[in-house]
């Protein structure tokens, strides 16, 4: 079950979004801690045909709440007469409201700085506080920190336990939460209403996600990253599965540390994930096996468990090969085709080093630079080529210009590429940080360069990581 949270500052408008979300979820918290003034609670909650959680939250706990702690006391217990299904309380004020009427006792426990390791402990005490439903919350960014929570949610136990994610994290605990038996998951009724930053809207859940299809026999790929990027490419993912009548799902999730990693694929089953340009970089040391090529990349965005362990993929290398085919010749004046043979890359991470490699083995000279002139000088030396100070590269010739690190800036500064230096007859190809445009590609086609776009390399991207894990086509 989704359970919609509405969080009004106005009464006027509260009823408006209780309607709202009773329509699309299947239980609705209002967050009274929101509200300027005191609302009839029977007259908010009586006209709802689905179940309520009525919550106040302190400051303390992630809430809005501005008065004192007997106020907030008052004001829960007069919501309690009110009759809502559950009435949520912290657990440590769980012994000053006694159960009335038929009202459920959501007991909550809040910390803001770290996941709680002794559940168990909690559980108890709240227990003994008459809990019907317990609820967990904590900042859940990384996997490693949605793993107790999804732990506590999916074990067996006498009383329910519910949790919440306190960050954009959140997205991978609620679908994960969703296979695993949590008796409901959370979300804002849209933009501009979270309870907390970062919290997924219920249009998010199902447009994206498929929410409700998601079973215990849904397996997941998992794609690392929660960002605009990512999203469209776990978004294009998912909607191919549902297309194609696969019960998949891309599991998004922010990845720190790689210690307990694949330890934790294993448990999840997860045998497929996709990375992110940054992350793609650092994942090297999961590839038990990998082509030379690629190892030689340090470039990881795709990895697949096989039996003989984990196989790590570049497939940026090959969409972008097959990408080039059509740059590296340009008709010239006298109407004959020219091989375009000189290129500079601007960026000294491990999609420079994928771009270097390719170029190496098309004979094409390749000169380095970057904002970062010793990396740029170890690089070079490591690659076998020649490097210059980035103000020095205006005064070279370079018919393909690669632009790999999402730091660039456009500027006059010393360290900044002044879009002056494009000209048509150049082809520019952007890996800063796929599939979003840099705001050089953008200045570059304004002065009529060729442009091999990120969009156009992530789309060869996706559909050959689909196809690898899937053995299906992804639809156009």
């Amino acid at each position: 079950m989704i359970c919609i949270s509405v969080t009004p500052t106005s009464r006027t408008l509260a009823k408006v979004d209780l309607l709202n979300a009773s329509r699309q979820g299947d239980i609705i918290e209002l967050c009274i801690d929101h509200l300027a003034k005191t609302p009839d609670f029977k007259d908010l909650i009586g006209d709802l045909d689905k179940p309520v959680i009525i919550s106040c939250r302190r400051k303390q706990d992630g809430g809005h709440w501005n008065g004192s702690e007997e106020d907030r006391l008052s004001l829960i217990r007069q919501a309690i007469v009110a009759g809502p299904d559950y009435i949520e309380l912290d657990l440590d004020i769980a012994p000053q409201v006694p159960r009335f009427g038929e009202t459920k006792r959501l007991i909550a426990f809040t910390r803001l700085d770290r996941p709680e390791y002794d559940v168990d402990s909690v559980f108890e005490e709240a227990i003994k506080h008459q809990a019907d439903v317990i609820k967990f919350r904590w900042p859940t960014l990384t996997l490693s920190q949605s793993w107790p929570l999804l732990a506590a949610v999916s074990q067996s136990r006498s009383i329910p336990i519910v949790g919440q994610g306190l960050s954009r994290g959140e997205l991978t605990f609620s679908v994960l939460g969703k296979k695993y038996n949590s008796p409901w998951i959370y979300a804002a009724l849209e933009k501009g209403m979270e309870d907390f930053s970062g919290q997924a809207t219920i249009h998010e859940l199902n447009d994206i996600y498929h929410i409700n299809d998601i079973n215990k026999k849904t397996s997941f790929i998992a794609v690392a990253g929660l960002g605009e990027a990512e999203t469209k490419t776990l978004k294009t993912m998912n909607e191919g599965f549902r297309k194609l009548g696969l019960n998949r799902r891309c599991l998004p999730m922010h990845i720190e540390k790689l210690e307990r990693l694949t330890k934790m694929f294993d448990i999840l089953k997860i045998k497929v994930l996709v990375a992110n340009v940054q992350l793609a970089s650092r994942l090297h040391p999961l590839a038990d096996h990998a082509e030379p090529q690629d190892r030689e990349t340090g470039y990881f965005d795709l990895f697949l468990k096989r039996a003989d362990g984990w196989h790590g993929y570049n497939t940026l290398m090959r969409a972008l090969r097959n990408k080039m085919k059509n740059l590296l010749h340009v008709e010239s004046e006298d109407g004959h085709l020219r091989k375009r043979s000189a290129a500079i890359v601007i960026g000294t991470g491990n999609t420079a080093k994928t771009a270097i490699q390719i170029l190496q083995q098309e004979n094409v000279i390749v000169t380095i630079t970057g904002p970062d002139e010793k990396q740029a000088q170890q690089l070079a030396e490591q690659m076998q080529t020649r490097v210059v100070p980035i103000q020095s590269m205006y005064d070279m010739h370079n018919d393909l210009v690669f632009l790999t690190d999402p730091a660039l800036k456009a500027g006059p500064g010393r360290q900044q590429v002044n879009p002056s230096y494009f000209r048509p007859s150049m082809a520019i190809i952007d890996l800063c940080n796929i599939p979003l445009e840099h705001e050089l590609t953008a200045q570059a086609r304004e002065r009529g360069c060729d442009i091999l776009s990120s969009k156009e390399l992530w789309k060869a991207q996706v559909k050959a990581q689909f196809k690898t894990f899937t053995g299906e086509k992804l639809p156009e």
